[in-house]
């Protein structure tokens, strides 16, 4: 049985939303890759007011850019973020080659864009956390992104990623000092 989806899930391809489609009963739109069309954008945009708006990409560059470029066109989108470890399969990485379990827990646990509310957190606090800066700073960061289902990125993608779920500093911190424990 599919698990029901009330939302638009953006992809990249038309792969992804085969392997999609097989677990999840949910209206998808293809970008064709990191070029996204304007026509595509403003498509993404009219069903963003009617509809919720997921944007599940690949773990690389090209999904980011996607990302960044919808992010940038489009106030109200949900980002669900497959993690690059578990989505390989034959030197591919991607949506299609992660696994259903893996794809309905990012789906449960996404980044939603929210244009009024805003953290207020700097690269000063990520620094006074090790989050930058540092020599394990890197592995820091991915075990933080990890734990919060933030996607990767570098500081200054944490950074805008944290500040968009409104994260304090104090909650930043604890959840900091739970990560290098395991």
């Amino acid at each position: 049985m599919k698990t029901k989806c009330n939302a638009v899930i953006v992809v990249e391809g038309k792969s992804d939303v085969q392997f999609l489609e097989s677990f999840l009963d949910a209206e998808f739109v293809i970008t064709n890759g990191s070029e996204v069309s304007r026509e595509t954008i403003e498509y993404i945009r009219s069903l963003s007011m009617i509809k919720k708006v997921i944007v599940l990409t690949d773990p690389d560059s090209p999904g980011k850019r996607i990302r960044d470029i919808l992010d940038n066109e489009i106030p109200k989108l949900s980002h669900a973020f497959v993690e690059k470890s578990k989505s390989i399969k034959k030197n591919k990485v991607g949506v299609a080659e992660s696994s259903k379990e893996h794809i309905l827990e990012a789906i449960s646990n996404l980044l939603e864009k929210d244009e009024f509310i805003y953290g207020t957190l700097t690269m000063k606090d990520l620094y006074s956390l090790d989050l930058c800066g540092k020599d394990n700073s890197n592995a820091l960061r991915i075990k933080v992104m990890k734990e919060l289902h933030l996607g990767y990125g570098n500081a200054k993608t944490m950074l805008k990623r944290l500040n968009s779920i409104n994260i304090s500093y104090d909650e930043l911190k604890i959840i900091v000092e739970k990560v290098r424990e395991c």
